[in-house]
């Protein structure tokens, strides 16, 4: 073994290394920064390590790519707000997913249209295509739908889901076809052409409230893609980084499908997009009750334990920081303050630990659902900024009822609750919010930003 090769191999299990490190200290908030801080220098390496391999000619290439990402990658870390985050993780897999399409086929035309590829080269050759390939539009779809370019609603015809299965389906048999006969150029580019329709398919149908599930599953499918790749150009760090993004994205796109009470097959398939039956309950007769900036400021300058429920409309609103300035309060008047966060709040996984990290919200006060919901019967006051769905009654007693047996927030035990809402337009399922009706909630309407400053200037004037 040659300096060179041994030099290679000690960068990518360095790199390996400092990648599980990384992951493994995202699971703990307080050392979330550091997870990401080690995964970084993980990467560092692992170029490093690539650009000593004996088999580049050329480097100017290679140092033009590397200037054009940074050059690219230094505004979307810096100057994109929190509150686009979810939209930039979207088209960050689609970035990377690009990469490992061109990547296979690159390789497969350096190797003769497939006329030099053994069958177990042009299967995972055809898996790094038919994933990468699928992920890159799925991913712009899911952008899309973010950044509002697309309508967040649902977009179905009649029969899409068997026209996405037939696309699916035929992509899955020119792949299986390659791996028998690798030089077929014609099958390979048309495996190219489905999947990229396959991708479009899958997203379209499904509602932006479910986008963490979306981006999680397309997380999910960028590692796989990358882990082919590392097969068919022979790299052990792609294999392993790949692997640990494809299996984390799964695991996590199960546990989210779990918390909106959905099953996995349905969200592979995108049919849990589909328009949601209405229920048979309406608020007719039922009266809301409202409150002003002046009550709700008395109300929690006198609470002791307050529960802080944020969801989409704190990150529309961009209230997280008045959040903490209204948490800061309540603790100066000695109450104390916790949050309650939903799996699915927001528009990507943990998008409201992220919002309320950037407020410098200490970790500490992050409660998940299974560990605050039992805090809610203790609460003389919940704060609900945004969220609808999953803080809805309706999930445990409206068995007719599209989001029933969805595990939801426990905010109708409070003693008083407080909803901050532009309107009472219904959530993504489409139907009336029980709470919001119910005798100990009252409604403080408006931008949630302007409310609450409205609110923390009466607390600071009381």
């Amino acid at each position: 073994m040659t300096l060179r090769v041994a030099f290679i191999e000690v960068a990518y299990l360095a790199a390996s290394i400092l990648f599980i490190l990384g992951l493994r200290s995202l699971t703990v908030p307080d050392r979330a920064r550091r997870g990401m801080q080690l995964a970084a220098l993980g990467m560092l390496v692992a170029i490093v390590g690539t650009l000593v391999h004996h088999e580049i000619v050329r480097y100017d290439w290679i140092l033009a790519g590397l200037a054009l990402g940074a050059v690219v990658g230094y505004p979307l870390g810096v100057w994109v707000p929190m509150t686009a985050m979810p939209q930039r993780i979207a088209i960050s897999h689609m970035f990377g997913a690009i990469a490992a399409t061109l990547v296979g086929i690159a390789e497969y035309r350096t190797l003769g249209s497939g006329g030099a590829v053994s069958r177990g080269a042009m299967a995972a050759l055809g898996f790094e295509v038919l994933f990468g390939a699928l992920t890159v539009t799925g991913s712009f779809m899911a952008f899309g739908k973010l950044q509002e370019l697309l309508p967040s609603r649902p977009l179905t015809f009649r029969g899409q889901n068997v026209v996405s299965l037939g696309i699916f389906a035929a992509a899955a048999a020119l792949f299986a076809w390659l791996v028998v006969h690798p030089a077929n150029p014609a099958a390979f580019y048309a495996m190219l052409a489905l999947a990229l329709a396959f991708g479009v398919s899958l997203v379209l149908p499904i509602g932006g409230a479910d986008m963490p599930v979306v981006i999680s599953l397309l997380n999910s499918y960028a590692g796989l893609a990358s882990a082919a790749t590392g097969f068919a150009i022979g790299n052990d760090v792609l294999i392993i980084a790949g692997a640990l993004d494809g299996a984390s994205g799964f695991i996590l796109s199960i546990v989210m499908s779990r918390a909106m009470n959905r099953s996995f097959r349905n969200v592979l398939f995108g049919a849990f997009g589909a328009a949601p039956q209405p229920s048979t309950r309406t608020a007719t007769g039922l009266a809301v009750h409202t409150v002003t900036p002046e009550d709700a400021a008395l109300q929690l300058a006198w609470a002791r334990l307050v529960v802080v429920v944020p969801g989409y409309g704190m990150a529309v609103a961009q209230a997280q920081h008045q959040v903490r300035e209204l948490a800061h309060l309540v603790e100066k008047n000695g109450g104390t303050v916790v949050y309650a966060i939903h799996p699915v709040a927001g528009r990507m996984p943990g998008h409201m630990n992220v919002l309320l990290a950037e407020a410098d919200v200490p970790y500490d006060r992050l409660k998940e659902m299974d560990e605050v919901n039992d805090e809610f019967r203790n609460a003389d006051v919940a704060l609900v900024i945004g969220a609808n769905d999953v803080v809805n009654p309706a999930a445990r007693t409206d068995p007719a009822s599209p989001i029933y047996g969805m595990p939801i927030l426990n905010v109708d035990q409070a003693k008083r609750v407080i909803v901050l809402k532009r309107s009472m337009s219904p959530g993504f399922a489409g139907i009336e919010n029980e709470l919001f009706y119910r005798e100990n909630t009252a409604m403080l309407f408006g931008d949630a930003k302007q409310s609450l400053s409205r609110v923390i200037e009466e607390m600071k004037h009381a």
